[in-house]
């Protein structure tokens, strides 16, 4: 049996019904029993009472009172005395800045943020490593695709957490990345304005579900889909068979790189979900993988991050380095980290 958790949404959760939130985010709990605990008061918002129906907001702390462990074959929930003590040296590590109220992390690829299907090992379960002198956990206010490495902001106080969880909703973050695609997009730098709208999975609770591209002007008449827009550009290319590239998410939506590359025929390197199996695919692109010495984990790296900061209001601008496997990549195609702007946009035409 757990305690009673506080959780702050992040921009994830904006405009979800909480009963959907709290399926997704603890499975051992059914429908009826949400309701229950909402008619007794156990669940709650922002300390008050809420319907199971209750649309959420980013920002806001959901009360989630004691729950029961997953039985059967799910994984049990990662409490903080289950981090090894080498994940929290680890974690520990991945600091890339740290004041009073933030704290920024270089999320290590293949550690998803959170917990769900399978994933007992997370982010959220190491927290407890990042607490310094504090005596409270930080939150998280957004997240990374577990295979995306890179920039993964936490808020170590409520008020940070609630103003940079509005910031990341309301766009007033500068995010970029950096991915290797299959194949060189032309032209060199453009962007994406397909809609997105998400297709279930196959497994009992959704799992493998998928983002699938809608034509801007269909996005209207499409059921649950939703408007996204990204900003590419060519850093560097190796021959036709693969670029690096810059990528800057206007919106914020779930899978949005991937699916929005993929669509153009140039998946990223390494994404098993939308690149495909095969080494050539029927777009322009050449397929998920490029063989050789070049590795088969997703090339997708949150590479810098500009915000304002929710307390002091300073401006906040944090780097981080590749992975390893990345790094790899970048050395055998002859590319220097070091030559193009942190944000090579701002000078675009």
């Amino acid at each position: 049996m757990s305690g009673v958790q506080l959780v702050t949404l992040d921009s994830e959760a904006q405009d979800q019904r909480l009963d959907r939130w709290f399926r997704r985010r603890f499975p051992q709990v059914n429908q009826v029993q949400i309701e229950k605990m909402c008619r007794k008061g156990e669940i709650r918002v922002d300390g008050g009472r809420v319907k199971a129906s209750t649309r959420l907001t980013a920002g806001q702390a959901v009360r989630v009172p004691p729950l029961a462990e997953p039985r059967g074959d799910r994984p049990r929930a990662q409490r903080p005395s289950d981090a090894s003590a080498a994940d929290q040296a680890m974690i520990r590590a991945a600091v890339l800045y740290r004041d009073d109220h933030i704290l920024v992390l270089n999320k290590p690829a293949g550690l998803p943020v959170q917990g769900g299907s399978n994933q007992t090992r997370h982010v959220d379960g190491m927290t407890a490593a990042l607490m310094f002198e504090r005596t409270d956990r930080p939150r998280l206010v957004h997240r990374l695709d577990k295979d995306t490495s890179g920039v993964l902001v936490l808020a170590r106080s409520g008020q940070a957490a609630a103003g940079l969880a509005k910031a990341f909703q309301a766009r007033q973050t500068r995010k970029i990345y950096w991915a290797v695609v299959a194949g060189v997009p032309k032209p060199a730098a453009g962007t994406i304005r397909y809609g997105l709208v998400k297709a279930g999975g196959h497994g009992p609770k959704g799992e493998g579900e998928r983002m699938v591209c809608v034509h801007p002007d269909a996005v209207a008449r499409t059921e649950g889909a939703k408007r996204a827009t990204t900003d590419y550009m060519v850093l560097s290319a190796a021959a036709r068979r693969a670029a690096w590239v810059a990528l800057a998410p206007i919106t914020g939506r779930t899978h949005q790189l991937r699916a929005h590359m993929a669509e153009i025929g140039h998946p990223i390197i390494g994404d098993g979900k939308y690149g495909g199996a095969s080494q050539v695919n029927a777009g322009d692109g050449w397929g998920a993988q490029l063989g050789g010495a070049i590795s088969r984990k997703l090339h997708l790296h949150a590479r810098h991050l500009n915000f304002t900061h929710p307390i002091t209001g300073a401006t906040v601008a944090v780097t981080a380095p590749m992975p390893d496997h990345m790094a790899r990549t970048w050395d055998t195609m002859g590319w220097d980290a070091r030559e193009p702007a942190l944000d090579p946009f701002e000078d675009a035409p």
